[in-house]
């Protein structure tokens, strides 16, 4: 029988350290609580995120390690470096914060439902709202194509999803949000968890202490706690 600990909701209590996290399944650490915006703020500052399917509790993990991308080294490979050279897609920040949510909502091939239910886009929101989540989205013309979304405290940004329903829009999107922050002096962007596709554009995992103590050093830095809008506007794919 797994057993972690239970929060309380409406009661703001600090998370279980990293390091009585299970090891399988990888990074569970706490289950229960809420998803306020206090608290969220306070997980993420912790090295956690919520992930949990629709009937479940609210589970709350910091997998070991953790994938990671540095915002000055990103990797493009030849192929899509070349493809880029000539597509026409443009990109902004924060102009359609819960479509991209939506859009990173829908099943995946493969997938019979998905993890980012009503409760999770109404707190994300929310967090929008604040200033304190932000979306940079991809564009063919007038049409949503592509986009990333995550959570922004100090100099550190966490990389909750993204979708994609052009070519290499999600790509684009990871891509435009990695120039944007090393324009700014914000080094690195949480992606949680591996996947193939993300290693080939630069993803490297960390252990989790590490990532720990970097967190710790980049929230405390001065950010942008607004929303971003303008912010991506004179990014073109072609100069990536």
């Amino acid at each position: 029988m797994i057993r972690i600990p239970f929060l309380h909701a409406g009661k703001l209590e600090a998370f279980p350290p990293l390091h009585t996290a299970l090891r399988e399944p990888n990074g569970l650490i706490a289950a229960a609580g809420d998803l306020s915006p206090e608290r969220l703020l306070l997980a993420y500052r912790s090295g956690i995120f919520p992930w949990f399917s629709r009937g479940e509790p609210i589970l709350w993990w910091s997998p070991d390690p953790r994938l990671v991308f540095d915002t000055g080294a990103m990797h493009i490979p030849k192929r899509l470096r070349r493809e880029l050279k000539h597509c026409e897609f443009h990109l902004r920040a924060d102009t359609a914060f819960t479509q991209v949510m939506r859009a990173c909502a829908k099943p995946r091939p493969g997938q019979d439902g998905t993890w980012i239910t009503k409760t999770m886009l109404d707190a994300y929101t929310r967090l929008h709202q604040l200033g304190h989540a932000h979306s940079v989205e991809v564009y063919a013309g007038e049409d949503l194509v592509g986009g990333i979304y995550g959570v922004a405290i100090g100099r550190m940004f966490f990389g909750e999803s993204m979708f994609s329903r052009a070519d290499n829009a999600s790509k684009v999107a990871l891509l435009g949000l990695a120039q944007l922050l090393k324009s700014w002096e914000w080094p690195l962007i949480d992606a949680q968890v591996a996947s193939a596709h993300l290693y080939t554009l630069g993803g490297f995992e960390m252990p989790r202490d590490e990532f720990a103590v970097r967190v710790a050093q980049y929230v405390a830095l001065p950010g942008r706690p607004s929303l971003w809008l303008g912010a991506a506007d004179g990014l073109r794919p072609c100069d990536f």
